[in-house]
């Protein structure tokens, strides 16, 4: 059980596979029930790009991420929390997880300086100044209204020396500390972020200086963003012996079908990534046979379904011509139906992840999945 003494947040662990290890779980929260491992499609500016609400309901997904960052940019928390907060303001019933903010001042804005009491930044819009402090972070997440929240952190770059990824690590678990004492919405859960960049030794410190502060839920952040995938798999297997089991594991950024399988194996219950979306739009599909990229001209006279193995709306009604034509015609249709099914491929593989960890063969499941080009074509 988590250390919360509420009903409004539980995690619990309901099978661990024989074979692997792995397990299968249910975190219950204020908008409903998630079953783990999950996938999050995320919906940045309160919404899932070219997917309406209810659509990606349809398709499976039990919880989606948005970005504190963008919806602080615009439309602002403020008017978010006049309208009722996120749930109302997107019409989406289900869980919500926000992001900190924390990545995008690092990736996106311009920054001015770092300091221990938070970032000044630029705006990647129209260049106006802005402050996130920790407890702006947490303030901006309250507004808004999600069932989870993250806590400000510094994500150091991939590729940075061990005595700078030491001082980010130490301002991120000050920070922790900040945003711990700041939040007081019961109807939220504050999960801290394990840094460290690529050093097991900093990341072994910090999941466990993080540990005090992880009510229902702890993230692994600062990973899957530039590195090899064998170093971000080795940064896991050191933290998995680390981590507390009465809670939900979320590794932040991560989301191809390959990522996701090496994931759970190494203790990961949660996932989010654009990935899916993202590459729809430019015309590409996630498939049981590996990535199909429909825009091609061998796709031109190709009347067969985006995935022969898959019953989405996508795959029941259009074939790869048809989907060809409108993604190299422009038209928005082409993106929404490759949206479609990338998403509802991810949560069928979920489903596929659960239900071998229930039958307690996870490890078969992952030998024979490493042979197929679902994985072999996200390798690299």
């Amino acid at each position: 059980m988590c250390k919360t003494g509420s009903k409004k947040f539980e995690y619990r662990e309901t099978h661990v596979c024989k074979q692997s290890g792995a397990r299968v779980g249910e975190f219950v929260t204020p908008h409903g029930v998630i079953h783990t491992p999950v996938f999050m499609p995320v919906g940045t500016q309160a919404t899932v790009k070219t997917l309406a609400p209810y659509e990606v309901e349809n398709l499976g997904a039990e919880i989606i991420l948005s970005n504190t960052y963008h919806l602080y940019m615009r439309p602002g928390e403020e008017l978010v929390r006049r309208a009722g907060g996120l749930h109302k303001f997107m019409d989406w019933h289900r869980p919500i997880l926000t992001d900190s903010g924390g990545f995008q001042v690092f990736s996106l804005a311009k920054l001015n300086k770092i300091t221990d009491d938070g970032v000044e930044f630029s705006s990647h819009i129209d260049g106006s100044r802005h402050f996130f402090s920790p407890e702006k972070s947490v303030d901006i997440q309250n507004a808004l209204g999600s069932d989870i929240i993250m806590a400000f952190d510094e994500c150091s770059a991939a590729g940075c020396d061990k005595s700078y990824a030491g001082k980010a690590l130490d301002r991120t678990l000050k920070w922790l500390e900040r945003c711990y004492v700041h939040h007081k919405n019961d109807d939220q859960m504050l999960f801290p972020i394990i840094q460290g960049n690529m050093f097991e030794d900093l990341r072994i410190k910090s999941v466990k200086e993080s540990i005090p502060f992880a009510r229902c839920g702890i993230a692994v952040g600062g990973l899957s963003v530039g590195e090899e995938k064998s170093v971000m798999y080795r940064m896991l297997d050191a933290l998995y012996p680390e981590y507390p089991t009465d809670m939900p594991r979320y590794l932040m950024g991560v989301g191809s079908p390959d990522c996701i399988v090496e994931g759970v194996a190494r203790g990961i219950d949660m996932f989010d990534c654009v990935l899916p979306t993202r590459t729809a739009r430019n015309g590409l599909a996630f498939t049981t046979q590996g990535k199909v990229t429909v825009r091609n001209a061998a796709y031109k006279d190709d009347f067969t379904p985006l995935d022969p193995e898959c019953d989405c709306y996508t795959c029941t009604h259009f074939t790869r011509g048809y989907i060809r034509h409108l993604v190299n015609a422009g038209e928005i249709l082409g993106a929404r139906l490759i949206s479609y099914h990338n998403l509802y491929y991810l949560e069928k593989l979920m489903t596929r992840i659960r239900n071998a960890i229930l039958s307690d063969r996870f490890g078969d499941f992952i030998e024979e999945f490493r042979t197929r080009k679902e994985y072999t074509d996200n390798i690299r």
